[in-house]
Order: C-alpha cells, then sequence, then structure tokens
C-alpha cells in the first residue's frame, strides 16, 4: 500500500510516501511560499507516486468540519495568501482519493498514538514549540475537534515574576505563544534561542510558561502521555526544567504514580523524532483509506 502524507508547516511542506506500518519511503521538503507556488510543487510530487490516499497535517486555524462549505480551507492565518484558501479542494481535483485532514499538531499526536511514544495508550496530547506554538489532543482512539479544534498555543498564562516582555501574539500578546515561542525568545532577550547558553534565565521563564499549559491540560484532560516537539524543545536542559516545573505546580495534588514517580517517562520527546507531523499525515491518510473501504 502507498499512502501520501504532508506535513504542511508556515515554513515548510514536507510531502512523504509511506505504507501502512508507518515507514517513510521517500520524503520531499520545500519551503512554504504563496498557494499558487506550493501546491503546484506538492501536486508535482504525488504525479507519479500512484498513491491510494492522502493525509494532510495542516498549519491553521483550519476549518475541519466535513459539513461545512468551507471543510479542507486554512481560515484565518495571518500568512500572505494562504487566508480562506481551500487546501484540500486543490488536492482533490489532482487526485481524486480519499483524504484525511487535520491541524498538524492533531496529526503528530496521532502519529505518535498509532506508532512513537504514545503507541498503545488511549490517549496524548503533543505539543509543538517552534515558530509558533500548537497542542494536539489524541483522545480514546481519535484526534479531538470540537467547535473548531484545540489551539492551545493560545491558553492565558500568569506572568513569570522576573518577566516585563510584553509578548508578541497579535491577537492575546501574552498567551502561551506570545511568551514562549520561537520569535518571543528572540524578541525578549535579541537572540535566537540556540544562541544563549544552557543556564541563561530565559530557560527557566520559558519552562515556567510551558509547564503552566502542561498542568492545565493534565487537571482538565488526564492524558496518559504528554509529548513535547518543535523547534524550541531541541534545547536538551528545556525538558527537565518543564518536568520540575510541573510536579511544583501540581504540588501532589494528582495522586498518580505515573506523574510523582515515573514524570520522566511521562513528559517525554517525541518518539517519531522529527518525522512525527509527516507520520502523522500518513496514519491519517491510511484511516481514511481504511475508512473508504469499510463503507464498500
Amino acid at each position: 500500500m502507498r499512502i501520501g502524507a504532508i506535513e504542511a508547516g508556515g515554513t515548510k511542506f514536507v510531502c512523504g510516501i509511506g505504507d501502512e506500518s508507518g515507514k517513510i519511503l521517500n520524503r520531499l521538503s520545500l519551503p512554504t511560499g504563496h498557494p499558487d507556488q506550493t501546491l503546484p510543487q506538492v501536486i508535482q510530487y504525488f504525479q507519479d507516486k500512484q498513491v491510494e490516499a492522502i493525509g494532510v497535517g495542516s498549519f491553521g486555524p483550519i476549518d475541519i468540519n466535513p459539513e461545512s462549505p468551507t471543510y479542507g480551507y486554512v481560515t484565518t492565518t495571518p500568512k500572505p495568501g494562504w487566508e480562506n484558501y481551500d487546501v484540500l479542494g486543490t488536492l482533490r481535483r489532482a487526485f481524486p482519493v480519499p483524504y484525511g485532514w487535520d491541524t498538524d499538531v492533531n496529526a503528530a499526536a496521532y502519529g505518535e498514538a498509532k506508532w512513537g511514544a504514545a503507541q498503545g495508550l488511549s490517549s496524548c496530547l503533543y505539543y509543538t514549540v517552534g515558530t509558533g506554538v500548537g497542542v494536539g489532543v489524541y483522545s480514546e482512539g481519535k484526534t479531538i475537534h470540537g467547535l473548531v479544534h484545540p489551539e492551545g498555543g493560545h491558553v492565558l498564562t500568569r506572568r513569570h515574576p522576573e518577566d516585563e516582555f510584553a509578548g508578541v501574539c497579535p491577537y492575546h500578546g501574552d498567551c502561551l505563544e506570545g511568551m514562549a515561542a520561537g520569535p518571543a525568545i528572540e524578541a525578549r532577550w535579541g537572540k535566537k534561542g540556540h544562541e544563549l547558553p544552557p543556564g541563561h534565565i530565559a530557560w527557566e521563564m520559558e519552562a515556567f510558561y510551558i509547564a503552566q499549559s502542561i498542568t492545565n491540560a493534565i487537571l482538565l484532560l488526564s492524558p496518559h502521555k504528554i509529548i513535547l516537539g518543535g523547534g524550541v524543545m531541541q534545547q536538551l536542559q528545556l525538558l527537565p526544567l518543564i518536568r520540575q516545573a510541573v510536579l511544583r505546580n501540581l504540588n501532589g495534588y494528582v495522586s498518580s504514580s505515573t506523574i510523582l514517580q515515573h514524570i520522566d517517562e511521562y513528559i517525554v520527546s517525541p518518539g517519531l523524532g522529527q518525522q512525527a507531523g509527516l507520520c502523522g499525515a500518513l496514519a491519517l491518510g491510511l484511516a481514511a483509506w481504511n475508512n473508504e473501504a469499510s463503507t464498500l
């Protein structure tokens, strides 16, 4: 079986071909430009691949309601040319196969549940902390949508007592993304994250904000695993600081040995590494193919 996978990011599109075991057989990465430039390149990549279905995990916000007239669209993004753009319709006109469509972070959560760090578990959260912050939610065997889809990167945060930074989010200022995404680090300190030393107070602040969100998610959703990916999380000193901050925030209230005694196995890096998003898109495509097959 050959399934197409598209990790449609705000910075780059990663296209791939995989099989039902989750193995990526071929991949291509290209920069995210205007959709009239980017999508023809995506279509060209798949032109001779003979895929049986395609899964797309997209940057957002996106419309994921199949009953909506704008299902498959990117909606209110500030990215030039992409606002209210029919991504799924454009692909369908080129390849009339079953499609899976979800947010990039929901796709990553799904991939991690199927083949990665949350394999065999009924729920997990996937955080990506990079150019933006996104949160994917997988529960009871499916990704969670609701009214639109989770926007966990924009939850409100308490301010670190030593932080006077206003935040960079154009909508909320000092939400999680406004305080902890890569651009916030650079704007606050005048340097990109990888240019700051491991002992810099930036990482304590970063852990402070991310851990607040994780603490709230544990209390609200009680996931079986929390997975932290994205470019900012490549800083190896950050994950232990986040775990410690979560334990302080919970203060023993959640009486689970998984958290109290095994937090190193509870809050983890992606099991699929840098391929979590692409494997997640593959999983979406495979699910779409299975759903189509079951109705025949």
